[in-house]
């Protein structure tokens, strides 16, 4: 499949360079960044939730789950994660379960763990799950400049 269309167009509409890496299959954050040799620190992940108004997209590291009361004290209403159909929805055209973590490229309001700040380096799913995208950092952090940061995330033991 390689990168998801709407992916693509937005990056490239918007002017940034990227470089699409081809891995071993995987199903699980973790496992892509062990296969692809890549810091669980800086593999993003996007992780879709359910609002009173909508959706809601929290991005964190590969290294961490989502703490959705963390999410809910920061937006001030109660969240829960998303239905893998209405991931389906949402993301149509990615794999099911390959969030990319570029919400304005899917029309989303997001929430971002302040962790990824200051990294010089980003790779997240590029809509499926044999393909990542490596991205340096100003641009990602450019991308999403509109993307509050709090602590919504606590790190897998």
């Amino acid at each position: 499949m390689a990168i998801a269309l709407t992916l693509q167009r937005y990056l490239d509409g918007r002017g940034c360079s990227y470089e699409v890496l081809p891995h071993e299959r995987t199903l699980h954050a973790a496992d892509t960044a062990r296969v692809s040799d890549v810091p669980q620190d800086n593999l993003a992940k996007g992780v879709l939730m359910k609002r009173k108004d909508g959706y809601l997209l929290a991005i964190v590291p590969s290294s961490c789950h989502v703490n959705l009361d963390a999410v809910a004290d920061f937006i001030r209403q109660p969240v829960g994660l998303a239905t893998e159909e209405e991931v389906a929805a949402v993301f149509a055209d990615c794999e099911v379960g390959s969030i990319p973590p570029v919400p304005s490229a899917y029309g989303l309001t997001s929430v971002m763990e302040h962790g990824l700040q200051g990294l010089h380096e980003l790779y997240f799913d590029g809509g499926d799950h044999c393909t990542l995208i490596h991205i340096n950092g100003r641009d990602f952090h450019r991308l999403t400049a509109d993307v509050p940061h709090a602590q919504i995330a606590v790190r897998i033991h």
